[in-house]
């Protein structure tokens, strides 16, 4: 159905429609990529494209068959130079919540366990000092723990800081969606400005936090609040939906990085 014309171009509904799309398609993308130098190379493509779209309309043969060959050269590159910016694209759409529904995300599965298991010890009063492996191995740390080798639950979690557990001392350590050991030993940090009133389960987080990428979420023994350490940051008194939102953003980013 037309609706109207431009000249010689006759613009229909379904023109209106599919324009609309691939600019959310582009907006959507460059809304990922933006701060980074994808999103630069993003806009040159669409220029690109733009440009060969207008001189195809106005039967300019060989400007529209140089920016064909150029714009296919483009795409190539954006590929190659940008595979950590495409992995985060993908990585953005299977969170999908949509996505999701369909195909389970294990990394959301292991934050919704890790952030049930921190609210079930903080009703109880439990200590507990949680780790989520990223890129820097902790495999000394984890050789010196107990081995687990377990599927991360909720319910495992709780058993293994129960007071009367013999694992509840030290740390678990949590790599590719599996408890790898327990009662770890973590590195105490040294800063001398940090708060002179955190305990030790507060000091070993931010200490391996400073040392490595992981994550580390704490439950206070004393008040029952919950803290996470990453990247020598500690946040405190976080309740269950700031939790999830921290942890999710985190794993997601690093994930594509």
């Amino acid at each position: 159905m037309e609706l109207f014309r431009i000249g010689f171009i006759t613009v229909t509904l379904i023109d209106v429609i599919d324009i609309l799309a691939i600019s959310w398609l582009f907006y959507q993308l460059y809304y990922i990529f933006r701060g980074t130098r994808a999103a630069q190379m993003l806009i040159g493509l669409v220029v690109i494209m733009f440009a060969s779209f207008i001189f195809q309309a106005l039967n300019f043969s060989g400007m529209s068959w140089l920016l064909r060959h150029l714009q296919t050269i483009w795409v190539i590159a954006f590929v190659i130079l940008f595979q950590p910016e495409l992995r985060r694209v993908l990585i953005y759409i299977g969170q999908n919540q949509l996505f999701q529904k369909i195909i389970p995300s294990q990394v959301g599965k292991t934050v919704d366990e890790v952030v049930d298991s921190a609210m079930d010890l903080s009703k109880r009063r439990w200590g507990g000092l949680i780790v989520i492996q990223q890129e820097t191995g902790l495999k000394s740390i984890i050789e010196k723990g107990i081995p687990v080798k377990a599927e991360v639950t909720s319910s495992l979690i709780v058993s293994i800081f129960n007071p009367s557990s013999p694992l509840h001392d030290g740390a678990i350590i949590i790599h590719n969606d599996t408890i790898e050991s327990a009662k770890s030993i973590l590195p105490l940090s040294e800063r001398l400005e940090i708060d002179p009133n955190l305990g030790t389960r507060h000091l070993a987080a931010l200490g391996l936090s400073e040392e490595s990428d992981a994550m580390v979420v704490v439950i206070s023994e004393e008040t029952g609040r919950i803290s996470l350490a990453h990247r020598g940051i500690l946040n405190r008194n976080l309740d269950e939906d700031m939790l999830r939102a921290k942890l999710s953003k985190t794993l997601i980013s690093e994930s594509a990085s």
